[in-house]
């Protein structure tokens, strides 16, 4: 098999990811992209790896051992990325990006009733001052 046919299908794979990651916006959505780029990059290692041992007459595999270093990296990184995007889900109530961006740079509200609670917790400080 000739070295194009996996490299133009990663390069689709990976081209497929980056636009998974520029234009969706859910966390999840975003995180499976990412996985999506990793794979296509694993895709490229392995087949290079391949051609490269044909033509220097070496068996070390570099390509595919590097494969398996990342592969356990990206579970790892989907783990924990998986988690805190649960975190995140949960106390605030959506995984939507755009709307978490404007909650950390404090240009959103967090609702119609924040004038009353803020009214209510300053009730609340100057009851037990």
């Amino acid at each position: 098999m000739h070295l194009a046919y996996p490299a133009v299908l990663s390069a689709l794979l990976f081209c497929t990811g980056l636009y998974g990651v520029l234009a969706r916006r859910n966390a999840i959505l975003v995180l499976m992209s990412v996985e999506l780029m990793l794979n296509a990059v694993n895709l490229n290692l392995v087949a290079f790896d391949v051609w490269l041992s044909r033509t220097a007459e070496e068996t070390l595999h570099s390509g595919q051992a590097l494969t398996l270093f990342t592969i356990a990296i990206a579970a790892a990184e989907i783990g924990i990325g998986l988690a805190i995007v649960l975190a995140v889900h949960r106390s605030r109530g959506t995984s939507d990006i755009d709307k978490l961006r404007d909650t950390a740079e404090g240009h959103a509200s967090d609702g119609p009733d924040r004038d009353a609670r803020t009214a209510e917790k300053t009730e609340k400080t100057e009851a037990t001052a």
